[in-house]
C-alpha cells in the first residue's frame, strides 16, 4: 500500500466517538429507505454543525447506494467533496475526504467493479490515517480484504495490526469482519480447517464486542465451516442452539436440513 505523504497525522478528534454513536442511532441496514430520510433529516438540520451535516450526508449516500440508487449517492458525495466547511481541522478535513473516497468505493464494489473501488478504498485508508480514526481506517481495509483478489490476507493482516494498536470497543468491533470474511475467503479457497481459526475468533470478537446479530452470524459461519470439516454431530449441535434462539432463521434451518440429509429450503 503507498502510504507516502508529506503530512504529518492528527491527534485524534475529540467529537469522533459523539459522531459514531449518532451514525450507530441512526443506521438500520435492514431498512435503507428508513436511514436514506433519518440521514437526510440529519443532514438539513442547521442545528448541527456543518462537518456533521457532511458526515451525515456521506451515510445518507451510504443509504442511497445501498437502495441500488448510484447516481443520486454519487451526487451527494459530490456535494460533500465540493463543500467542505471553511472551519473544518485538517484533521475533519482528512476525515470528510476518508468518508467520501470509502462510500465510492463501497459503491464501485456494490457494482462489481472492484478496479474502479480498489483505488478509492487505498485513498481512505491513506486520508483516514491522516485524520487520525482507526475506525475508518478499518473500514476501508476491511472493504480492501474483501474486493482486491488475491491481496485478501494482506489487507486483512493490516487490519489486525491496527486492532492491536486500539482500546476503544467500538473500533474493536471491526475484528469481527475482519476474521469472519478472511474466514471466507479461506473457507471458499478449500482451507477450512485455517477458516475455522479466524471464524472462533470472530465468535470471540462478537462476544466481547458485538451485536446480538453479529455473535448469532459468526456461531452460524463456525458451525458452516465444522460440516466442510466433516466434525457433523459439533455442526449439528451448534445449529440447534441458534435454531432455538432464532427458528425461523432460513440459513439455519437450510444448515440443519444439510446435516441431517434433508430436503434444504436454501441453497447451503
Amino acid at each position: 500500500m503507498d502510504d507516502s505523504t508529506d503530512q504529518v497525522p492528527a491527534d485524534p478528534s475529540r467529537h469522533r466517538g459523539a459522531e459514531q454513536q449518532m451514525i450507530d442511532r441512526l443506521w438500520d441496514f435492514s431498512d435503507p429507505a428508513a436511514s436514506e430520510e433519518r440521514f437526510r433529516e440529519a443532514a438539513d438540520d442547521d442545528g448541527n454543525s456543518a462537518h456533521l451535516r457532511a458526515v451525515m450526508t456521506t451515510q445518507l449516500a451510504r443509504a442511497l447506494g445501498i437502495q441500488g440508487r448510484a447516481g443520486e449517492a454519487l451526487a451527494a458525495l459530490e456535494s460533500v467533496t465540493a463543500g467542505v466547511p471553511a472551519s473544518d481541522s485538517p484533521a475533519d478535513a482528512a476525515e470528510l475526504r476518508a468518508r467520501v473516497a470509502i462510500e465510492r468505493g463501497r459503491l464501485a464494489a456494490s457494482a462489481g467493479l472492484p478496479a474502479d473501488a480498489i483505488p478509492e478504498l487505498t485513498r481512505g485508508v491513506r486520508e483516514a490515517a491522516l485524520a487520525a480514526s482507526p475506525f475508518l481506517v478499518l473500514d476501508a481495509l476491511h472493504m480492501l480484504a474483501l474486493n482486491d483478489a488475491g491481496h485478501e490476507e494482506e489487507w486483512a493482516a493490516e487490519g489486525f495490526d491496527v486492532l492491536a494498536g486500539v482500546r476503544d470497543a467500538r473500533v474493536l468491533r471491526w475484528g469481527i469482519a475482519l476474521h469472519n470474511n478472511l474466514g471466507w475467503t479461506m473457507h471458499d479457497a478449500g482451507r477450512a480447517q485455517a477458516a475455522l481459526s479466524h471464524f472462533e475468533q470472530a465468535v470471540e470478537a462478537a462476544d466481547r464486542f458485538g451485536t446480538t446479530e453479529q455473535r448469532h452470524v459468526a456461531r452460524w459461519s463456525v458451525a458452516r465451516c465444522l460440516r466442510s470439516l466433516d466434525r457433523i454431530d459439533e455442526a449439528l449441535a451448534l445449529q440447534r442452539e441458534l435454531a432455538a434462539a432464532r427458528p425461523d432463521d432460513p440459513y439455519v434451518q437450510a444448515e440443519l436440513a444439510a446435516l441431517t440429509e434433508a430436503e434444504p429450503t436454501i441453497d447451503a
